[in-house]
């Protein structure tokens, strides 16, 4: 059933919590519950791979499971290669890399490689549906700046739903300037994953997705850390650096410590110029930020989402921006190994990564409505935008609407120029692939398209609030070649093999074969292996 937002739906809500409490606003009507912080916060384990001819081979299995999310209540998830979440996988910049995707599941699913530069063909988008029983194979060559990046389905119109289930991980790059850096390196001690995410726990134990028109989609009163709700980590070094990834569908948060600052040391793309002094970082939905902070021997801190500032939005005490919560439970032994403040050096790429605004050669206007993009929904068999490769563009996008929407842009890394014509916060300047959007707002971004090109399949471009993206909060770019004569308009080739429109069938056709191999135009490898 399709949750679709009206002004009308969202202006009777109002109205119905006003009268609720008289006339008076209330604080929040999303409020989270604080739990008791008894379990050690699970770590997802480095995944393993083999190497033969010269390419890093993971496995990954999209299967169902039951997770204690809430201590003795079992609830059904899904996971990979295990009952929630998956583990991460690490490779290093100029690596080449394939995963055998396989999966048990009994619905079409997909992996996306959030973050990452890669042939359309292996992106792991809309176009590139994993049946039930089926494997997907897709292989690149990392190049691009140490980062934490995540993997998590993108099947249109069930995105929202795989991802709130549990389908997600993360996914470590390093380099030259990474291993190098002052920063905390032991994965999974003072090198922590934090996967944050809210959900909707019914008396059954099940997981729900509220069906109630509310915006920006399911904010949940249960918040839980790599799948445990009151989680709890040990400390054993002077600094620790955390890894956050907003993992949820719709909530944003304010993530810090109430009684101390914290060091910014990357966005989603990678490291920062230098560390930044912050008293917390504001996520939406499939940002990440590495963090480090300082601790005392024998002391907790607890990592706090704070009233998180939504930009102006008509109701924000039924977005979330009013919540404020206890995330998780730092505790520092009596002793602490020392660690150094944080530091790093350029690496050996910067030159070729740095971006350049006096190149820009093309711009584009994107607005995002209630759930269109320049007035359109998602349209499977539609290219939306033509890019040149090698070239570099400013994207100036604005949401048009007093609501949370959220940007985010396949195969690049793009710059934030500018908001409304002044220069970022410091925590918007550095390397990013997705970013919220305030309301009424126009933010700059700048971004290149290197590499790869394709004249059929097309990466994606769209709203990470997941309803919104599911409801056709989306559009599609095509990277070609020079000369190419693709141009934006209905595809033949997509047509027909991948739906065209944005309803929960768009993306997989059973009656045919799913357009993309997963090895590009020139690949001559079946899409699955049913073996």
């Amino acid at each position: 059933m399709t949750r679709r937002w009206t002004a009308v739906a969202a202006l009777a809500a109002v109205v119905t919590a006003l009268a609720a409490g008289c006339g008076a606003i209330p604080g929040s009507v999303t409020p989270v519950d604080e739990p008791e912080f008894s379990r050690e916060l699970p770590i997802p384990p480095l995944a393993e791979s083999t190497v033969a001819d010269g390419v890093r081979t993971f496995r990954l299995t999209a299967q169902e499971g039951t997770t204690e999310l809430l201590p003795g209540v079992e609830t059904p998830t899904w996971g990979f290669d295990g009952a929630y979440l998956g583990p991460t996988l690490r490779a290093e910049r100029g690596e080449k890399v394939a995963v055998e995707v396989a999966n048990d599941l009994d619905v079409t699913t997909s992996v996306h490689w959030h973050g990452m530069h890669l042939p359309a063909a292996m992106d792991g988008g809309p176009h590139q549906p994993v049946e039930p029983g089926a494997t997907w194979r897709p292989t690149w060559t990392i190049d691009q700046p140490a980062a934490t990046l995540w993997y998590h389905p993108h099947p249109h119109g069930e995105t929202e739903e795989h991802v709130y289930r549990g389908l997600a991980g993360l996914f470590l790059l390093d380099d030259d300037a990474s291993r190098a850096a002052d920063l905390p390196q032991e994965y999974g001690v003072d090198d922590v994953p934090v996967v944050v995410q809210d959900k909707v726990i019914g008396d059954d134990g099940r997981l729900v997705l509220k069906d109630d028109g509310g915006e920006p989609g399911t904010l949940g009163g249960t918040v839980v850390t790599n799948g445990v709700a009151g989680a709890y980590q040990r400390v054993t070094t002077e600094r620790v650096r955390v890894r956050l990834l907003n993992g949820s569908t719709a909530r944003t948060y304010a993530l810090g410590f109430a009684d101390r600052e914290m060091d910014l040391v990357a966005t989603d793309g990678g490291l920062l110029d230098a560390p930044v002094r912050l008293d917390h970082v504001r996520l939406a939905p499939g940002e990440r930020a590495e963090v480090v902070v300082a601790m005392e021997p024998g002391e907790t801190a607890r990592l706090r989402s704070s009233e998180a500032d939504l930009g102006g939005v008509a109701a924000p005490f039924a977005m979330g921006g009013n919540d404020a919560f206890d995330v998780l439970e730092l505790r520092a032994a009596d002793e602490l190994a020392p660690s150094p403040e944080p530091s790093w050096g350029r690496s050996r790429h910067a030159a070729e990564d740095a971006l350049h605004e006096e190149d820009a050669t093309v711009t584009r206007t994107f607005d995002l409505d209630e759930r269109t993009i320049n007035g359109e929904r998602m349209d499977a068999g539609r290219i939306d935008e033509v890019a040149t490769v090698g070239s570099t563009e400013v994207w100036e996008v604005r949401n048009t609407i007093p609501m949370p929407h959220s940007f985010h842009v396949h195969d690049v890394q793009f710059r934030v120029l500018t908001i409304d014509g002044q220069a970022p916060p410091p925590e918007l300047a550095g390397p990013k692939d997705t970013v919220y959007l305030e309301p009424r707002r126009t933010y700059r971004l700048l971004l290149r398209f290197e590499d790869y090109t394709d004249d059929v399949l097309p990466y994606m471009y769209h709203c990470h609030m997941l309803l919104h993206e599911d409801e056709g909060m989306m559009g599609q770019l095509l990277v070609v070649e020079p000369g190419s004569d693709a141009r934006p308009g209905p595809s033949a080739a997509l047509s027909g093999r991948g739906g065209h429109d944005a309803g929960h069938d768009a993306g997989h056709d059973a009656s045919g074969p799913a357009v993309g191999d997963g090895y590009g135009p020139r690949g001559a490898a079946a899409l699955h292996d049913h073996g």
